[in-house]
C-alpha cells in the first residue's frame, strides 16, 4: 500500500506532448503533488506510437523535468492508452453460490466467467470493469458480499486493446529505463481527476478532448456504462488552420492557442491578428472572424460526432448531470456554449481537482490524464480510506503482512 515517502508517478503519452506528474501520499490520506514535467510529443499519430525513438526522446525529456522538479528519481510509471485501437465490450457471467452466501472468491468467479469472451489473437483485455451485480433476481448492486442468495450475476464493460499497440508502448517505456506498473485507459485516468462522486453517481458523460482523438466515456451509478474513442482531435483543428491560413502548422498551433475560439459569435469587435506565411517569414494581417469561421465547423464536427456516439448508443438519458470536456483542447473560448447547443445538456470544462502541494501548476485539463494516473495508482496501492490504518503499522509489519497476503493468493 501506498504511505508516505513513496512515490507514485503518472505518465501521459500523448498525440502532441508527454506530461510526467509525480505525487507523494501525505499523512491525511491524500496527495501532493511535487513534481511536474511536459515535453512536445513527435513520436505518434491518433494517440498510437509511429516512431519509437522520437517517442522514447520525448518520455525522457518530460520525466527528467519532473525528477528536477521533485528532486527524485523515477523508476515506475502508471501509463495511460488511448487510440482508435481501443475496444469496449459489454459482456456478463453467471454461477452458482456453493454456501448460499457471496464470498470475495465468489465474486472474482464471476467476474473471470464474464472475461471469458472469445478474442482474435490481435486482441488483449486491459481492463474488466464491473457495472453490476445481480444476487437471484435482485439487480443494481454494487458490491453483493456478505449477501444471500443461490446464484450471482456480474454485467461487465470490457476494454481492449491492440497487442501490437499495447507492446509498442510498453517497449517505449523500458527502452526510456522506466519500469511500468499497469496501463490504465485514459478516460479512465481523467475521470479519477475530473469528475465529482456525485456525477458519476447520477450520470455524467466526459469528453477527454485530446491532440490525436476525442475520448469518450459514460459514467452511471458509479460505473462505466460506455467508453469509445474517436480518431479526432485538437491537431485536426490545427491543421485546418494551417491550410486554410497558408501558414506552418507550428505557427498554426501558437495561434489557436493565442486567438482561437470556437463561437464566431462571441467576437464582439472587428479584431486583427498577424500570421506568417509559409516558406518565407513576411507577416500579414487576417480579422479574427476568419479564424473563428476555420475553427467552429472543425469543432462542431468533433462534438457533433460524440452527440452522435450517445444518441446511437442510447446513453442521453442516462447523463442527467450532464457533460464534462477536458483534456489539453478543451480551453478554447466558446466551447461549453457551442457544446450545450449541439448536446443539449448541462456543460462544464474539466479541471484537475482533489490533490494538494503544486495543484496550482495542474489545475489544468492538459493534465487531467496525468493527475488522475497518478490518483489511480494511490486507490490501487491501498491509498484513501484504507492509507490511515496502514500507515500507522511499523515496516516490519507491513513486511509480514505482505508476505502473508502473497503466500496467500499463491496458494
Amino acid at each position: 500500500m501506498a504511505y508516505k515517502g513513496e512515490l507514485i508517478v503518472g505518465l501521459d503519452i500523448g498525440t502532441t506532448k508527454v506530461c510526467a506528474v509525480v505525487a507523494e501520499p501525505t499523512e491525511e490520506g491524500s496527495l501532493d503533488i511535487i513534481g511536474v514535467g511536459c515535453s512536445p510529443s513527435h513520436g505518434l499519430r491518433k494517440g498510437m506510437v509511429v516512431n519509437v525513438e522520437e517517442t522514447i526522446a520525448s518520455i525522457k525529456r518530460a520525466v527528467e523535468e519532473a525528477e528536477m522538479m521533485a528532486g527524485c528519481e523515477i523508476h515506475s510509471v502508471y501509463t495511460g492508452i488511448a487510440g482508435s485501437h481501443i475496444q469496449a465490450i459489454n459482456s456478463q457471467g453467471v454461477i452458482a453460490l456453493k454456501h448460499r452466501e457471496v464470498t470475495k472468491k465468489d465474486i472474482e468467479r464471476v467476474i473471470e466467467t464474464a472475461k471469458m469472451i472469445s478474442l482474435p489473437p490481435e486482441r488483449q483485455i486491459i481492463h474488466v470493469l464491473p457495472q453490476e451485480f445481480i444476487v437471484d433476481d435482485q439487480g443494481g448492486i454494487r458490491d453483493p458480499q456478505g449477501m444471500a442468495g443461490v446464484r450471482l450475476e456480474a454485467k461487465v464493460n470490457i476494454i481492449t486493446a491492440s497487442v501490437a499497440a499495447v507492446q509498442t508502448l510498453i517497449r517505449c517505456i523500458q527502452k526510456a529505463g522506466l519500469d511500468l506498473i499497469e496501463i490504465v485507459l485514459q478516460p479512465l485516468a481523467a475521470s479519477e481527476a475530473v469528475l465529482t462522486d456525485e456525477e458519476k453517481a447520477l450520470g455524467v458523460a466526459l469528453v477527454d478532448l485530446g491532440g490525436g482523438t476525442t475520448d469518450i466515456t459514460v459514467f452511471a451509478d458509479n460505473s462505466i456504462r460506455h467508453a469509445a474513442i474517436l480518431a479526432v482531435g485538437g491537431t485536426n483543428v490545427t491543421n485546418d488552420i494551417a491550410f486554410g491560413l497558408r501558414t506552418p502548422f507550428s505557427e498554426a498551433e501558437k495561434i489557436k492557442l493565442k486567438y482561437g475560439i470556437a463561437t464566431s459569435s462571441l467576437i464582439e469587435e472587428e479584431e486583427e491578428i498577424e500570421i506568417h506565411n509559409v516558406g518565407d517569414k513576411r507577416v500579414r494581417k487576417i480579422s479574427r472572424s476568419v479564424l473563428a469561421q476555420i475553427i467552429e465547423p472543425r469543432v462542431e464536427e468533433i462534438l457533433g460526432l460524440v452527440d452522435h456516439e450517445l444518441i446511437q448508443k442510447d446513453l442521453k438519458d442516462m447523463i442527467a448531470s450532464g457533460v464534462v470536456i477536458t483534456g489539453g483542447s478543451s480551453l478554447l473560448p466558446g466551447l461549453v456554449e457551442l457544446a450545450e447547443q449541439i448536446f443539449g445538456l448541462p456543460t462544464r470544462i474539466g479541471y484537475t481537482r482533489g490533490v494538494g502541494g503544486l495543484s496550482d501548476v495542474t489545475r489544468n485539463p492538459m493534465y487531467a490524464t496525468a493527475v488522475g494516473l497518478v490518483k489511480y495508482g494511490f486507490k490501487a496501492q491501498g491509498g484513501g480510506e484504507f492509507y490511515s490504518s496502514y500507515r500507522k503499522r511499523s515496516t516490519w509489519q507491513r513486511f509480514i503482512e505482505g508476505i502473508k497476503r502473497w503466500f496467500k493468493e499463491a496458494f
